[in-house]
């Protein structure tokens, strides 16, 4: 079993961190990831880019125990989260999760989940750059309602 947790300012790449989640897995039947990006518009805002700011330690302690509560839900083998902070500009990626179960509805509800909590959870702060000026991205309805069916 593997798990584990990056916060860092430096890009990841998605293959690497595929070959790290399934390094040694002869287990899992099931791989799923998501890669976040920054996209270029967000709330009828074009978006020129994106300041990511977190509380270090706690910021750890938080998204490991939304990996821990994901791992007694399901049946999983691994779970890797990597999430950016500082600036990053349109197109750069922002956050890999990656899972791997025996079984696939495992893996994908467990994505999903990690998902949907890193987005209401996690103690991160966007600001976006905007032709309009910088703006301080609120939390979003929908994901809150995604996170409230788990």
């Amino acid at each position: 079993m593997s798990f584990s947790i990056a916060v860092q300012t430096q890009d990841f790449d998605i293959g690497h961190e595929y070959a790290e989640l399934v390094a040694g897995d002869t287990a899992a039947g099931a791989v799923v990831f998501f890669v976040g990006r920054v996209r270029d518009m967000n709330h009828a805002r074009d978006v020129k880019s994106m300041s990511l700011e977190h509380y270090p330690g706690m910021t750890e302690n938080i998204l490991q125990n939304i990996l821990d509560e994901a791992n007694s839900r399901w049946e999983l083998i691994a779970a890797h989260i990597v999430h950016r902070v500082g600036e990053l500009q349109v197109g750069d990626q922002i956050v890999f999760v990656g899972v791997t179960s025996a079984h696939r509805e495992h893996a994908f509800q467990a994505a999903e989940f990690l998902m949907d909590f890193l987005k209401t959870q996690a103690p991160f702060w966007k600001k976006e750059l905007t032709t309009q000026g910088s703006v301080w991205v609120e939390e979003n309805v929908k994901d809150v309602d995604a996170s409230k069916r788990w």
